[in-house]
């Protein structure tokens, strides 16, 4: 499976905490981009795509998600709750993130700019990608 669920060390004293990410350090790759996800409502999945050439690191702010993670031979659902852990995905898995608690906050790394052609969002035709 092309993912790994990577440990964030906090740093904090009665003050309160702190987490950075540092390419090398707990972040696989250069970060060209940082967006995130939150207000998502009830029933509703985000995601739902693969990418060709993007690697990403999933970290839940606060509340949770499920994400689902699937790289074509094998699929596996992993509960992101605690934002002292983060999902790394690799290139081509297709992701679905759902079941958002209320107020969650995913924040997403990624090492490349966005680019519509990249991405994959028919399941069938990432099948075939992934095959070949």
């Amino acid at each position: 499976m092309n993912y790994q669920l990577l440990d964030l060390k906090a740093f904090g004293d009665e003050r309160g905490k702190l987490i950075s990410f540092q390419q090398g350090v707990n972040v696989p790759f250069e970060v060209r981009r940082a967006f995130y996800i939150f207000d998502t409502k009830t029933g509703v999945a985000r995601g739902c795509h693969a990418n060709r050439q993007s690697q990403f690191l999933l970290i839940p702010i606060n509340g949770s998600c499920k994400v689902s993670v699937n790289d074509g031979n094998q699929q596996e659902d992993i509960v992101l709750n605690n934002p002292h852990r983060g999902l790394y995905l690799n290139k081509m898995v297709w992701k679905k993130m759902y079941d958002f608690s209320y107020n969650a906050i995913l924040l997403v790394l990624a090492d490349t700019l966005y680019d519509e052609k990249e991405y994959i969002r028919n399941y069938d035709e990432f099948l075939k990608e992934v095959k070949q």
